[in-house]
């Protein structure tokens, strides 16, 4: 199994306070990644606070509108610092999403780190190098306008 990694750091001109409360709610994710359709499914509250062991399902539509289940737990939470989310079930062989905080003068960096893997061997390495790769690079660029967006910023970001 070929294992993918990326890491993409981004500057948000907001208190961590701020971020920690908006990052951390799952209900957001629709916010900020729009192109994939992010719909929760699951019976948790908008003002339910996350902690280790959450699932949270969801439908998702990430490549041709096809409609997925995924269900993700909340592995590790460190409040206001970082969390992390692992796929139980979904499209992905294996998902492993670090989202980490960090106060900077005038805002926090935030940086996530996502690992991942494809189904299906071979033909699963074909799939992620002609659909699935630039799919979660074109979601980590669009998820980085909106939050600009959201929070009135310009501030810059990185894919490493």
């Amino acid at each position: 199994m070929k294992i993918y990694s990326f890491r993409f750091l981004q500057n948000i001109p907001v208190g961590l306070d701020e971020a920690w409360a908006f990052f951390s709610s799952p209900f957001n994710l629709a916010k900020i990644t729009p192109s994939v359709g992010f719909s929760i499914t699951s019976d948790i509250k908008t003002d339910e606070i996350m902690y280790p062991g959450i699932l949270i399902s969801y439908t998702v539509a990430p490549l041709a509108g096809i409609k997925m289940n995924w269900l993700t737990e909340i592995t590790h939470i460190r409040e206001k610092e970082y969390f992390v989310d692992e796929q139980r079930f979904g499209p992905f062989a294996f998902w492993h999403h670090q989202h980490h905080f960090k106060e900077i003068e005038g805002g926090i960096t935030m940086e996530d780190i996502l690992t991942y893997a494809i189904p299906y061997g071979f033909i699963g390495r074909i799939v992620n190098s002609l659909a699935v790769e630039k799919k979660v690079l074109d979601i980590f660029k669009t998820r980085e306008k909106k939050i600009n967006e959201i929070f009135n910023s310009s501030a810059g970001s990185d894919t490493i």
